[in-house]
C-alpha cells in the first residue's frame, strides 16, 4: 500500500510542509512507502490524485490542506476500489472536520489514521461536481465568494474582509428569484437561500443541519423565504446554529436524495467552498460513492 500526502503549501496561516515531510520520513524508517506531492494551484490535487490511483495499486491519500484540497482529493478517489482518502487539515476552515465534533483533531493524528479502518460515504453530485460536505446558492454562496476580494486588501484582511463582503451582497439585495423542486415541495418565488447538506458545518463555522451524516444516504436541504435585513439579523443565529425548526414561517427543511434549482441568470453556486455559476443546479446523492479513512478509536459512525 501506498501512503500519499498531497501538501497545499498555501493553506491556514502557516506552512506545514517541512512537518508533514518529516512525518513521512518516520513512516519510511518503518518500511511504509510514502510520497508527498505539493499542488500549486487550484484543480492540482486532483490531477495528483488521479494519476496516482490510476493504475489500481492500493493507495490512502491524505489531504493536507482545507476543505478545497480535500474536495479535490475524494472528486479524484470517487468511485475506486484501491483509493482511500481524508483531510489532514492544515487550513483554516476545515468545514468538514467540524462534523466529527471532540473527534475532529483525531484526523491530525498520524498514528490513528494508519491504523484507521475504511468506511464509505456518499458524495453530492451538483451539475457533474462531487462535494463531500455542503453546497448552496443564494446570500450565503454570494458572499462566500467576494469575500475573496476583500480579504487580500491590506487595510481589512482576515475576519474584516468577510464583514466587508457580507455589507456590500446585503446592499445588493438578499433575494434572488429561484424555482425549487424537490420531490413534491416547489417553491417559484424569491428566496434568500438554499443550502443542501451532506456534512454539517460550511462558511468557517455555520451549522445548519445537527444530524446530516455523509454515510446515510439522504441530505438535509434548508430553503429559506425572501426576508428583509432585520429578519435576516434575527434569524441568523438560530440558522447557522442549527436551530431552523425555531423559524418554520422562514426556514423549511426537507430531506431528500435530490433536488434541482433554476435562476432567471448565471448565479454562484457554493460547492465545498468553491464557486461555480450556472442558472441551472441539478443536484443528486451518490450512495457509498468513496472511501474515507476513519482514525483507529473514532466513534462517530458507530452512533
Amino acid at each position: 500500500m501506498q501512503h500519499i500526502f498531497i501538501i497545499n503549501p498555501h493553506a491556514g496561516k502557516k506552512d506545514q510542509t517541512g512537518r508533514i515531510y518529516e512525518m513521512a520520513d518516520r513512516l519510511r524508517q518503518h518500511g511504509l512507502t510514502c510520497q508527498c506531492l505539493l499542488t500549486q494551484r487550484s484543480g492540482g490535487a486532483e490531477e495528483i490524485a488521479r494519476r496516482l490511483v490510476s493504475s489500481g495499486e492500493e493507495v490512502r491519500l491524505y489531504a493536507c490542506g482545507g476543505d478545497g484540497t480535500f474536495n479535490e482529493c475524494v472528486c479524484g478517489a470517487a468511485g475506486l476500489d484501491n483509493v482511500a482518502v481524508c483531510p489532514f487539515p492544515t487550513g483554516t476552515g476545515n468545514d468538514f472536520c467540524r462534523m466529527f465534533g471532540e473527534e475532529k483533531d483525531m484526523f491530525r493524528d498520524l498514528d490513528a489514521l494508519l491504523r484507521g479502518s475504511e468506511h464509505p460515504i456518499d458524495l453530492i453530485d451538483c451539475n457533474g461536481r462531487f462535494c463531500s460536505n455542503i453546497c448552496s446558492v443564494g446570500i450565503d454562496a454570494r458572499i462566500g465568494t467576494s469575500v475573496h476580494n476583500y480579504s487580500k486588501i491590506p487595510v481589512i484582511g482576515g475576519a474584516t474582509g468577510y464583514v466587508v463582503s457580507l455589507i456590500v451582497n446585503v446592499l445588493k439585495g438578499i433575494n434572488r428569484h429561484m424555482r425549487v423542486r424537490i420531490k413534491d415541495f416547489y417553491v417559484d418565488e424569491e428566496l434568500a437561500l438554499v443550502c443542501v447538506c451532506n456534512g454539517r458545518y460550511y462558511g468557517g463555522g455555520f451549522n445548519p443541519s445537527l444530524t446530516a451524516r455523509p454515510d446515510d444516504g439522504v441530505l438535509d436541504v434548508f430553503v429559506v423565504k425572501k426576508v428583509g435585513l432585520i429578519t435576516l439579523a434575527r434569524m441568523l443565529g438560530k440558522y447557522a446554529s442549527g436551530h431552523a425548526d425555531e423559524c418554520p414561517q422562514y426556514i423549511t427543511r426537507i430531506q431528500t436524495d435530490e433536488l434541482s434549482i433554476s435562476f432567471d441568470e448565471d448565479n454562484v453556486i457554493n460547492i465545498d467552498g468553491e464557486a461555480v455559476f450556472s442558472k441551472d443546479v441539478n443536484i443528486h446523492v451518490i450512495h457509498n460513492a468513496v472511501k474515507l479513512i476513519v482514525p483507529a478509536g473514532m466513534k462517530f459512525f458507530e452512533q
